[in-house]
Formats: C-alpha cells, structure tokens, sequence
C-alpha cells in the first residue's frame, strides 16, 4: 500500500477522504464493529445538548441534531453516512498488534493478517487507554470503582454516596447527572476553571497552538480542558449554584469505606468514579520507537520526527474535533508530496 490508515475516527476519516482524493492507495483499518470512533462507546444519557465543538467532517457539514438524542447515535450515524458519501470503506473489525521496520516499509501486524506500506497514519485516539491513577489504600475499597469511560448512567447509583475524582468535562457532566439520583463528592487535583467563552474557531486555533508547543518539545500533550477550560452552560451554572459542584482537593488515601484528607476529614463512599481522562493509544507503535526521554512523540506537522513515514492525527494538538480534521487534511498532503519525491528521485 502507500498509504495505511489506523483509526476511523474523525481524524482517521479525514486523512481517508483527502487519500482518496489525492488518488492514492490506501486501506482504512478500524478495530470498532462499526462507525462512530469513540462517540459509540460513550454513556447512553449523554445527549447532543451537552455535547460541546463537533466539527464538521471534510465537505459534510454536521446538521443541527436534535438536543435530546444521544450522542453515541447521532454521531455514528453522522460518520456512517459520511464513509458511505464518499465511498471510504473501512476494514472493520481489525485490531493492529504491532508496527515495525520492514526493509524501508512499514510492516504492520494484525489479527486479520499483516499490511505493508510506505506511509502510516495513525488515529487510534485514546478511547482504549483510560487512565487510572494510584492512591495508598485503592485495594482495601469494598466499594465500587468504575473509570468514566465504563459509566452507563445515573439511577444505578441511586441512593449511594459517589466520589467523582477529575476536573475534565466527562467528570462535570457524570456528575450533574448522578447528583439527581445520589449525594455526590467532587474532588479534583487542580482548582478547576470555568469558562463562558463560546467554543469559536478562533478558540480551537488558540487550544491547537498552545497543545502544539508541547508536542514539539516531545513533551506528552496535555489534555484540551486544561486549555478551554470547563464550559459555563446553564447547568454548570445552576450546579455551581446549589453547591453540586463544590469542589474539594483531591484525598490522601482510600479506606475500606471511604475517602480520607492530609488533616484527616473522613468521607464515606459507596462508589468512587475515575473520570482522569486517558492516554494516547500508541503502545502497537513502541517497535519503532518514536517516543523522545520527555515521554512524548516529537511531531513536526503531524509527521513524526524520529520517523517521517509516521504521521499522528488526533494527537497533541490535533486531538480537539476542530483539529482532527484538519490534521487528516495536513498527513495526506504530506504524504502526497513526500512520495512524489520519493518516486522522483
């Protein structure tokens, strides 16, 4: 192939659409049962009202969606339509092992058998790497633990006491849900900061610059909250209000029963959620080792440093929808540009 593409999520879409029209053979491979990326896995109450900057996938302009439907139909419908539009088809379900040097190939290994090419681009986002941190006493908890990425809903909790550990939009939304059904305790590691400023693209360009300058010094990029901050809709408002969103430092340790701070305040919890965000999915990359000694992966564009036939879309600063987009546009340029001279030397 010229071109392999892991990942048919926004980014991974985009780069396939601009593949295409750059007449290029390539091959998209996703390890999903069907379109949707990650939107397919999140919980079923989130709904289009409080889902915040989806942008539009390259020539299908996302429509307005009804504000009650789910997110995790509407937007799988909404790449369905876009693959089947403009004939991307995608090798579904595929699960990538490993990538590796391959006499000036690339060889990567799946379980559906093992492609060669001369380019990768990769857009396995971080769906699958859900990240839980480590607290002294975590194994003595009889309660529930659960990541963000496992929650199904609210009225499972009903009558319980839930800590929500995290600062991220997944932990606010979590949370003013199961405050309807449960008392809740919010605790994040940093003081959280709330923003009335509407998601813009000008917004998006400011966040892609600032996670960028991260990426090029190969620093692991940091996540997009941390630069937009959490968003002031109505809701957040009225929780800020009656005190759901009260936040507290994170505790020292975890009891059998509960929660514990440094002056030694006890909170009692039936179910503790780590809503701590994920990490990139890259681990089937580590044959070609590409990481730098700061953690991170060394982007120029998106292509990687230590290897310029590996491109990185929905990373770093391409991993906000207004980014992924445009980054699968970037990688198939480069790509595009980057074999020509190949061929012509």
């Amino acid at each position: 192939m010229d071109v392999v593409v892991i990942g048919a999520g926004q980014a991974g879409l985009s780069a396939a659409y601009f593949l295409k029209r750059a007449n290029l053979d390539h091959v998209v491979l996703d390890a999903d049962a069907g379109p949707g990326g990650a939107w397919r896995h999140r919980w079923p109450t989130l709904r289009m009202a409080t889902v915040h900057g989806i942008h539009d996938l390259p020539g299908m302009p996302f429509a307005e969606p009804d504000p009650t439907a789910p997110a995790n139909e509407v937007l799988p419908a909404y790449f369905a339509d876009f693959e089947r539009r403009n004939g991307i088809e995608v090798e579904r379900p595929v699960r990538v092992h490993a990538v590796r040097d391959h006499g000036g190939l690339l060889r990567v290994e799946t379980d559906r058998g093992v492609w060669e090419t001369k380019a990768l681009v990769n857009a396995t986002g971080t769906w699958t790497r859900p990240f839980w941190p480590r607290y002294p006493g975590q194994e003595l908890f009889r309660g529930r633990q659960l990541h963000s990425s496992q929650y199904r809903g609210p009225e499972e909790f009903a009558g319980q006491h839930v800590v929500v550990v995290g600062g991220g939009t997944s932990a606010v939304q979590q949370l003013l849900e199961i405050a309807r059904h449960a008392t809740t305790t919010w605790v994040t590691r940093r003081e959280p900061e709330f923003s009335d400023e509407p998601f813009t693209p000008e917004l998006g360009r400011a966040v892609v610059a600032a996670v960028e300058e991260r990426v090029r010094q190969g620093l692991p990029p940091r996540s997009v909250v941390s630069v937009t901050g959490l968003s002031l809709t109505p809701a957040v408002r009225e929780a800020l209000r009656t005190g759901v969103l009260d936040r507290r430092p994170v505790f020292e340790r975890i009891t059998e029963d509960g929660v514990v701070w440094p002056d030694g305040t006890h909170e009692r919890a039936d179910v503790i959620i780590w809503a701590t965000g994920f990490r990139a999915a890259l681990d089937h990359l580590a044959p070609l080792r590409l990481r730098t000694s700061g953690g991170g992966i060394r982007l120029d564009g998106t292509r990687v440093v230590a290897d310029p036939r590996v491109h990185l879309v929905g990373y770093g600063p391409s991993a906000s929808t207004v980014g992924a987009t445009r980054a699968g546009r970037a990688a198939a340029k480069e790509i595009r540009e980057s074999l020509s001279r190949r061929e012509a030397a």
